[in-house]
């Protein structure tokens, strides 16, 4: 999430971590939907640079990368539980 500064990483995170909850149906909070949304960004990021050495920049790119390593992050800690 390099160049979106701290108050954007936490408005993507938090976006990207409610998008994240809708679509695994999950019940969360406000402060889990932000540090899902950033985790799951940076995380994902990180396999993106690298598998394919690249990654989507902007404000629209990281809120796609967050909720998709948001939704990753929900689904590892449902396996874990089970």
């Amino acid at each position: 999430m390099a160049g979106l500064g701290w108050l954007g990483a936490i408005i993507i995170g938090a976006i990207a971590g409610w998008i994240a909850e809708k679509i695994m149906k999950a019940d969360m909070g406000l402060l889990l939907n932000i540090v899902l949304g950033i985790v799951g960004a940076i995380g994902m990021n990180a396999i993106l640079m690298a598998v394919i050495g690249a990654t989507w920049a902007g404000w629209l790119g990281q809120l796609v990368v967050g909720a998709i390593g948001a939704c990753i992050l929900i689904a590892i800690v449902r396996a874990v539980k089970r």
